[in-house]
C-alpha cells in the first residue's frame, strides 16, 4: 500500500514498500505574512531508504536542515535542483558535514536521470529550478515545484499569458504519460481570477489518478471553491481533499 502524508504548504512525503520520497521539505519555523506552517514529519521507519527532493532554493521549499540528517548509517540520497547553491564554505558554517556532498544528485530541467532504481525526469519551472516527474515501484509521480500558471491580479493580462504559454509547453513532456500521484499548485494569492488556472490546465489535459492540491499557504477552502466550478464537475474526484496539515492519505 502507497501512503502520502501531506506535511504542509507543497511538503509531502510518499511512503512505498521499500523507501520514502519527501518533496520540498523546509523548516516549519519559517512565516510567511499569511500563515505560519506547523507541519512534521512522522516517525520513519528506519529500514527504508529516504530520498529528499527540492525542486528549487526558495525558503519555503528548501531548507539546510535537511542536510544535517545525513549521519553515519543513514541511508539518505538528495536529488535537489542545481539552483540549491552549496559551496564548501557555506556547508562548514552551517555546521554540516562536507561528506554530504557524496549523497547528493544535482539536477538540472529538461534531463533525464538514473538514481538507484528510480528514473527521474526534469520539467523547467517557469519561476525558479524544477518540477519532478519519477517512475519508481511502478508508480509515477509528479510534482509541480514553483511551475505554474501564475496570474497575480492586477499585473495585466500579457503577464498571465506568457505564463501561460510556459506552463503548456513544459506539461506538453508529460501530456501522454499515466501519473499515479501529482502534486500539483491551487495558490489563492493570485486571486480569483487566477488562483485555478494551473490547476485547471492540469486536470483538463493530464491523466493523474490522485491530485494533490499544493503552495496554499493554508487556505484549504480554495480547494472546495475549485471543485464547485461547473466545468470541472466530471473531473472532481481526482482532486485529494485538504483542509489541514499533518494529514495521511492510502492510496
Amino acid at each position: 500500500m502507497t501512503k502520502v502524508y501531506y506535511i504542509q504548504h507543497s511538503c509531502f512525503l510518499v511512503e512505498l514498500d521499500n523507501k520514502y520520497l519527501l518533496f520540498d521539505y523546509f523548516d516549519k519555523s519559517v512565516v510567511n505574512d499569511m500563515v505560519e506552517f506547523r507541519g512534521s514529519l512522522p516517525q520513519l521507519d528506519s529500514s527504508k531508504k529516504l530520498y529528499i527532493f527540492a525542486s528549487h532554493s526558495h525558503k519555503d521549499h528548501f531548507t539546510l536542515e535537511v542536510l544535517k540528517w545525513a549521519k553515519d548509517g543513514s541511508d539518505i540520497t538528495y536529488i535537489l535542483s542545481k539552483d540549491i547553491r552549496l559551496g564548501f564554505n557555506y556547508l562548514s558554517r552551517n555546521g554540516i558535514s562536507l561528506d554530504v556532498k557524496n549523497r547528493i544528485h544535482f539536477v538540472i530541467a529538461g534531463k533525464k536521470y538514473e538514481i538507484d532504481d528510480m528514473v527521474v525526469d526534469t520539467l523547467r519551472s517557469n519561476d525558479a529550478g524544477v518540477a519532478y516527474f519519477v517512475k519508481t515501484d511502478g508508480l509515477t509521480i509528479y510534482h509541480a515545484g514553483d511551475l505554474n500558471w501564475w496570474n497575480v491580479e492586477g499585473r495585466g493580462e500579457l503577464y498571465g499569458e506568457q505564463y501561460g504559454r510556459e506552463y503548456k509547453r513544459e506539461l506538453r513532456h508529460i501530456e501522454n504519460k499515466h501519473i499515479d500521484i501529482a502534486f500539483v499548485i491551487l495558490d489563492p494569492r493570485m486571486g480569483e481570477e487566477g488562483y485555478y488556472l494551473g490547476m485547471d490546465y492540469f486536470i483538463k489535459n493530464i491523466e493523474a489518478e490522485y491530485i494533490f492540491p499544493m503552495h496554499m499557504w493554508g487556505q484549504y477552502d480554495w480547494i472546495n471553491r475549485f471543485k464547485k466550478r461547473p466545468d470541472i464537475v466530471m473531473l472532481r474526484d481526482r482532486i485529494v481533499d485538504i483542509d489541514q496539515e499533518n494529514l495521511i492519505f492510502e492510496l
